[in-house]
C-alpha cells in the first residue's frame, strides 16, 4: 500500500486546475504514392480531456499503443494537436508559436522513457543540465556550474560527476542526470513519460522515491505516463486509464484500486501480480481475447467491445460517454462494475441498458 495521503478528491477548497485538456486529439496521416496522397489517419489521441490541480500527480496508464507517451508529448507541445485545447494556468497554449513557447518550457518539463538516449553522449553531466540556463538565458547568484552541482546534489548524485560524461553511470544514474536537467529551471509541471520503465527493480523504488520527495519539497505537480499498475498506485493521486486513444476511466486512486468500473480496468488490475499466494488463489485473472484494434481503423461506438466479455449490442452502436457515475468517478462504459458505487441517477441509467439488453426491442414494422 501507498504512504501518500489522498489529495486527488473533489472538494470545496480543491485548488483551481493548473492543466486542463479538452477534447485532444492527435492523428498521424498516412500516405500512399508518388504524390503522398493521403488514405487514412492513425488516431493516436482521439477526444482526451482531463484536468490536473496544482501539488496533485496523474497517472496514465494503459497498454503499449494506447496514445498515453503521445498524449505527454501534446502537453508539452513537442507535438502539434491535431484538435482540442490545452490550458496552462488558465492561458491556452494548444497552437502557441514556438517563439512564444519558449518561455513556457520553464514551467512544463518532461522527463523521457530511455535514460541512454536522451542524454548526449558528447556532453558532460555540466552542459548537460546546466543547458536549460543557457537556452533560457537565465544567470545565477553563483554561477551556472554552482547552480548545477547544487541540483546534482538534490537528486542524489555527487556534485563531482560535473565533469563526467553519461556512459560513465548506470541506468538509474541517468534517469537522475535527466531529473536534474529538469528540474533546472524550477518547473511548476513535469510530464515523465515511462520514467522507471527502463530501470532495474531495485533502481525503480529509489527513482519512484526521489519524484515523491521533490514534489513535497518544491510543491510540483505531476503527469506520470506508465503502463505498471504498481508504480502508478504508489505515487498518483488520481489515474486516468487510456485505451485506444480514449480515457475509459478516471478516478482517484483508493476508488479505482478498490472499486474499478470499467471492464478494461479490472482487466488490467487482475494482471498485476500479487506476492502472497494465498490472496494469489483467491483472485479471479481475467485474460482479454485477441489483440488491441489498429488505431487506423479502430472499432465503431465502444471501442473496447471486440475485446469485451460484457458487450452488448448498444456497444457496437452507440458510444459511451465519459460519465460521472460516482462522486470524483468518471466511466465510459454501458455495462460498468461495481455499479453500488454509482449514484442514483447513473444506477438507473445502468440497470436501463442491462433491462434493454435483455429484452430488445422488436422494431415496428
Amino acid at each position: 500500500m501507498s504512504h501518500r495521503a489522498d489529495k486527488g478528491g473533489e472538494g470545496v477548497n480543491a485548488p483551481e486546475a493548473l492543466l486542463s485538456v479538452q477534447g485532444l486529439q492527435k492523428h498521424f496521416p498516412v500516405t500512399k504514392g508518388l504524390l503522398k496522397r493521403q488514405i487514412g489517419a492513425v488516431r493516436a489521441v482521439d477526444g482526451v480531456s482531463f484536468d490536473v490541480r496544482q501539488g496533485e500527480t496523474l497517472g496514465l496508464v494503459g497498454e503499449s499503443g494506447c496514445g498515453k507517451s503521445t498524449t505527454g508529448r501534446l502537453v508539452t507541445r513537442l507535438m502539434e494537436p491535431t484538435a482540442g485545447k490545452i490550458f496552462f494556468e488558465g492561458h491556452d497554449i494548444t497552437h502557441m508559436s514556438q517563439s512564444k513557447i519558449r518561455p513556457l518550457r520553464r514551467d512544463i518539463q518532461m522527463i523521457f522513457q530511455d535514460p541512454y538516449s536522451s542524454l548526449n553522449p558528447r556532453h558532460t553531466v555540466g552542459a548537460i543540465v546546466g543547458a536549460p540556463f543557457r537556452i533560457q538565458g537565465v544567470q545565477t547568484e553563483q554561477g551556472t556550474k554552482k547552480a548545477v552541482q547544487e541540483i546534482l546534489e538534490l537528486v542524489g548524485l555527487n556534485p563531482e560527476h560535473y565533469n563526467r560524461y553519461p556512459h560513465e553511470f548506470s541506468g538509474g544514474q541517468r534517469q537522475r542526470i535527466g531529473i536534474a536537467r529538469t528540474l533546472a529551471l524550477k518547473p511548476k509541471m513535469i510530464i515523465a513519460d515511462e520514467p522507471v520503465s527502463a530501470l532495474d527493480v531495485s533502481i525503480q523504488a529509489q527513482v519512484v522515491n526521489l519524484l515523491e520527495d521533490l514534489q513535497n519539497e518544491l510543491g510540483l505537480t505531476y503527469v506520470i505516463v506508465a503502463h505498471d499498475l504498481s508504480v502508478i498506485r504508489h505515487i498518483s493521486d488520481r489515474v486516468a486509464v487510456m485505451y485506444l486513444g480514449k480515457i475509459v476511466e478516471l478516478a482517484d486512486r483508493k476508488s479505482l484500486y478498490d472499486s474499478p468500473m470499467h471492464p478494461y480496468t479490472n482487466a488490467l488490475l487482475s494482471a498485476v501480480p500479487i506476492p502472497d499466494p494465498a490472496r494469489r488463489k483467491d483472485r479471479e485473472r481475467i485474460r482479454l481475447q485477441g489483440d488491441v484494434p489498429s488505431p487506423l481503423n479502430p472499432p465503431p461506438a465502444c471501442r473496447f467491445h471486440t475485446r469485451c466479455w460484457k458487450a452488448q449490442v448498444i456497444c457496437k452502436t452507440e458510444e459511451p460517454p465519459l460519465a460521472e457515475l460516482a462522486p470524483g468517478h468518471q466511466v465510459a462504459c454501458h455495462f460498468p462494475e461495481n455499479v453500488e458505487q454509482a449514484t442514483a441517477p447513473a444506477a438507473a441509467k445502468v440497470a436501463q441498458n442491462v433491462e434493454e439488453a435483455l429484452h430488445p426491442k422488436k422494431p415496428v414494422v
